[in-house]
């Protein structure tokens, strides 16, 4: 709290981690990270949810960069959504989104179906052992086919609730708004069973998920 840096051996910072007051705990909003292929839509899902434009300085509207954004449910609840880049170059930046959040939301198009780097979201979410809800978007589209979607999903291993599996799927639109608010319940349902709590007094600790030399091209 008073700006000074404590250097520790790599063995001293592993060895505290886990070691916490709980006196000090306190619950923190749900880390959200939105995974999926390319033009699939999940900056368009996060705009439409927050009701601003984020992908205005994005060249083509393609994230090329690591986004954070807090918003709060319609009862005031927070959640955080980590955005991630969908093109193929940026598999490291999606992996290591996927190993800092609560919860994955899979973001798959209704007119388009299971793609490569879909398939790649799935294995980082499955890898990093979170939670996966999928939204299945532009249900809007007059050549959209959740049906397909669903059966693709199954095929990798994500059986959704619609075909009597396990994970929450939600069909939405980003450009018309439907579902979009249906998405955030079972976020904040699946993020309640886990409870996080961090402790604020603490030295802080933490991953480096995007830095601002990053490139496409870096390993």
């Amino acid at each position: 709290s008073d700006g000074r840096v404590t250097v520790t051996s790599r063995e001293e910072f592993f060895s505290s981690l886990g070691r916490e007051d709980a006196s000090k705990l306190i619950s923190r909003p749900p880390i959200v990270t939105v995974l999926g292929h390319v033009d699939h839509g999940k900056t368009s899902i996060l705009d439409a949810i927050r009701q601003t434009r984020v992908a205005a300085g994005e060249a083509g509207g393609i994230t090329q960069r690591i986004g954070a954004y807090k918003i709060e449910t319609a009862d005031g609840k927070p959640i955080v959504f980590i955005d991630t880049p969908g093109h193929e170059a940026f598999t490291a930046m999606r992996a290591r989104g996927a190993q800092v959040t609560d919860v994955v939301v899979l973001v798959v198009a209704a007119d388009d179906g299971v793609m490569p780097q879909t398939i790649e979201a799935i294995q980082h979410a499955k890898a990093a052992k979170v939670p996966i809800i999928v939204a299945i978007n532009k249900i809007d589209k007059d050549n959209a086919d959740t049906n397909r979607v669903h059966a693709e999903l199954a095929a990798q291993g994500i059986v959704t609730v619609h075909y009597g599996g396990e994970y929450e799927c939600v069909h939405v639109s980003a450009r018309t708004g439907a579902g979009l608010d249906d998405l955030l319940t079972p976020i904040i349902l699946t993020t309640q069973l886990e409870n996080p709590k961090p402790n604020p007094s603490r030295n802080a600790t933490g991953p480096t998920v995007d830095a601002p030399n990053e490139s496409a091209t870096a390993p």
